[in-house]
């Protein structure tokens, strides 16, 4: 009795410390968690950046569509020394001539035709930029997948501590029980002994999981990106979704975002074919502008000579050979595009054995779980009838050791049971794009 007495302080002293750490702890939901992780995510900030810099760039003038203006301007002056004959026989010779060249003005340069290049170009910016777009939802369901199967792992591991609590409690008494009957002479040493064996052996397998639970809780705050010694506290339980249908899964699989950025490469690789394919095509530019050029001199035939005024012409280039270059691009273009296509059923397929693996572990899984439901409400009742039974002196210690064992086997079995359904719902629910629906 003595021995009971002294679990009961400790049990309330335990509690009271709880209570005084808890003060300094942080409750968190699933629902805050996945908000924190897309927050502090600096894969989805790169993803964010990216579109940023697709959107700036998904211009026609960044395809070259638009004019060119640029303007240039130069001085020489020199000192030069001038030996000249002129035809009408005069004659100059003289050092220390000044000379001055001056010359400014602009040139606009607008490309009228180049086989189509600059369209394509922008059609490839706009897919660059959708690519992006993509990739970051791609990157936003990861996150939250793996923020979910990580908060509900330490959920999983919590509930094994209530089972182990719950066989604690039984041990207690079975060990108070035993030591009075003990006192009397009505047991042997050796049972009590044994006792307090069974009981040390569980506290120890407590303590186990309590470091399991801190160890699945820093894997939580990584995925949150928050600090490794945050102190966060999770009461919630799992629920698998019963509602979830294969062929809905089936349909939203090609919304994949990983699938509809493939696409989107696809595209480009096109895109590509057709831009590689125009530099085969000839350029037309049309050119104008406005020339200032002044020479002067001290000496010589030409002492001042100013030229001004507006210009206007075209110009054209055409590839005549370029040792094969052009046309083996293409294609490579052409290969490339094959390749794009090729990993994108790559990564439908790996979809689909991952979508049919996941999907016979959700339904096995909740069949198993309405079983093993019941083994584990039989187990309870067992271990209690058999710890009624010990009390009577109707059971022995070895009895009601295998009714512990069984009670927490078919808890863990529960759990895992529980755990395994829920990751399967949140991969069939990430392979069709719905999550956060």
């Amino acid at each position: 009795m003595r021995i009971f007495l002294r679990y009961i302080v400790l049990f309330c002293l335990m509690t009271i410390f709880s209570i005084f750490q808890g003060k300094g702890q942080q409750q968190i939901t699933l629902s805050e968690a996945i908000e924190t992780s897309l927050k502090n995510n600096l894969d989805i900030q790169i993803s964010k950046n990216n579109i940023i810099i697709n959107t700036i760039n998904n211009h026609i003038g960044v395809a070259g569509g638009l004019p060119t203006v640029s303007g240039s301007a130069s001085t020489n002056e020199q000192v030069i020394g001038l030996n000249q004959e002129l035809s009408n026989g005069t004659i100059t010779n003289r050092t220390g001539v000044v000379s001055n060249s001056s010359n400014f003005g602009f040139t606009a340069s607008m490309l009228l035709y180049n086989g189509g290049r600059v369209w394509a170009t922008k059609n490839r910016l706009e897919e660059l930029q959708h690519l992006s777009q993509q990739q970051l939802n791609a990157t936003i369901q990861n996150t939250i997948a793996d923020v979910m199967f990580k908060y509900y792992n330490v959920v999983q591991q919590q509930n094994f501590v209530s089972t182990l609590n719950q066989s604690i409690e039984v041990s207690k008494q079975k060990l108070a029980l035993i030591e009075a009957k003990t006192n009397v002479g009505l047991l042997s040493d050796s049972e009590l002994l044994q006792a307090q064996i069974d009981l040390n052996t569980q506290t120890q397998a407590l303590q186990v999981q309590n470091i399991a639970i801190e160890q699945s809780k820093d894997d939580l705050l990584r995925s949150m990106v928050l600090a490794p010694n945050t102190e966060i506290v999770i009461k919630d339980t799992i629920l698998v979704d019963k509602d979830v249908a294969w062929e809905n899964i089936e349909v939203n699989l090609k919304k994949n975002p990983v699938l509809l950025a493939a696409d989107v490469q696809i595209n480009i690789n096109k895109i590509l074919e057709r831009e590689v394919n125009a530099r085969r095509f000839p350029s037309v530019n049309a050119n104008t502008g406005y020339n200032y050029l002044l020479s002067q001199s001290s000496a010589g035939f030409t002492l001042l000579n100013q030229n001004y005024g507006p210009f206007l012409g075209v110009s054209v280039s055409m590839p005549i050979y370029t040792g094969g270059v052009n046309v083996r691009q293409v294609k490579v273009a052409k290969v490339n595009t094959q390749n794009a296509r090729v990993q994108k059923e790559i990564v439908y397929q790996n979809f689909q054995n991952i979508a049919a693996k996941s999907w016979e572990a959700y339904i096995s899984n909740l069949t198993l779980i309405e079983s093993e439901r019941q083994n584990y409400l039989l187990a309870q009742k067992l271990l209690n009838l058999i710890t009624q039974k010990f009390q009577l002196g109707q059971a022995t210690i070895v009895d009601i050791r295998v009714a512990q064992q069984s009670f927490e086997n078919s808890g863990y079995r529960l759990n895992n049971l529980n755990y395994t359904a829920k990751v399967a719902e949140i991969t069939l629910k990430q392979l069709g794009n719905l999550l956060g629906n």
